[in-house]
């Protein structure tokens, strides 16, 4: 099916871009990779009069270290991430969660900020995002602001960015020392996305118990979010097996699964609970003492 006409601006600038975004108001979008966009546009879920393109703006793309974080530009694609060696030394869950997304087409077009703009239910960046306890950066014309991960995910691919803000960057603390890590996925075979995906983080204390947990799960609820019960039930214990699996089955607490053809509630939240289990498992089992 063919989008509904639309008249194409290529920005040249953040300013710029947010001036078109002030402009155009509710009948502009935002079009950066293009892999979350273009499909709603062709299905006429999405019939935006502007396409505003803020793919080529050279600000937004980019790795760097800066007061003591590394801060990602909401345009790098999946591929710079997955294959950055900062990322990959510094911050190796986001890495091993990039290299996860989608086939080789996807990763070399889609962008961490378009991911996240876009919060699909089933997208693999926002569960890394959520155990790595990003921080947002959003930018409108009247200034910027910083939202933190836990309250940048509202609903159903509904985030906290307001009408004429943009993404530009995502900032998180590199891994510290005896921290494992791990993303894994029950992955749908044709889409690649998540049916259900949990990205585990683990640092142990100097006598071997979970000095600090983080969980991150998506795919199982209309929004990807941290298993706060997983954490806190693992958090200053031994990460025995049995410890382990009673945390685990704590992933689906209080959260309403989404039912489709891919699988019931029941076996998401079933799956959520396994996935949970055998990430923090593997997490733990990277850790170097």
């Amino acid at each position: 099916m063919f989008p509904a006409r639309f008249q194409y601006h290529r920005a040249g600038s953040v300013k710029e871009a947010l001036g078109m975004l002030q402009q155009f108001g509710d009948d502009a979008k935002l079009l950066s990779g293009g892999h979350s966009l273009l499909p709603m546009m062709k299905l006429r879920l999405a019939q935006p009069a502007h396409l505003v393109d803020i793919g080529g703006i050279n600000d937004l793309v980019g790795i760097r270290e800066e007061g003591g974080k590394i801060v990602i530009g909401g345009a790098t694609i999946h591929d710079q991430v997955a294959g950055s060696a900062v990322i990959r030394s510094k911050l190796g869950l986001l890495a091993e969660c990039a290299a996860a997304i989608g086939d080789i087409q996807v990763r070399n077009r889609g962008t961490i900020g378009g991911s996240l703009a876009h919060s699909d239910p089933a997208a693999d960046y926002p569960a890394a995002i959520q155990a790595l306890e990003g921080e947002i950066r959003l930018e409108s014309g009247s200034g910027a602001r910083t939202v933190k991960a836990n309250d940048f995910f509202v609903d159903l691919m509904t985030t906290a960015i307001k009408p004429g803000e943009i993404l530009t960057s995502v900032s998180f603390t590199p891994h510290t020392a005896r921290t494992g890590y791990t993303y894994l996925k029950h992955r749908q075979p044709a889409s690649g996305f998540a049916v259900v995906g949990v990205a585990a983080l683990v640092t142990l204390d100097t006598k071997g118990n979970c000095e600090r947990v983080r969980v991150g799960i998506t795919g199982l609820g209309p929004k990807a979010f941290r298993a706060t019960a997983v954490e806190s039930a693992l958090t200053g214990k031994k990460p025995e097996a049995a410890t382990i699996g009673q945390a685990a089955a704590h992933a689906a607490d209080g959260i309403d699964a989404l039912a489709d053809i891919h699988a019931s509630a029941e076996f998401r939240a079933e799956l959520a609970r396994v996935y949970t289990r055998r990430a923090l498992q593997q997490a733990i089992s990277t850790i170097k003492v």
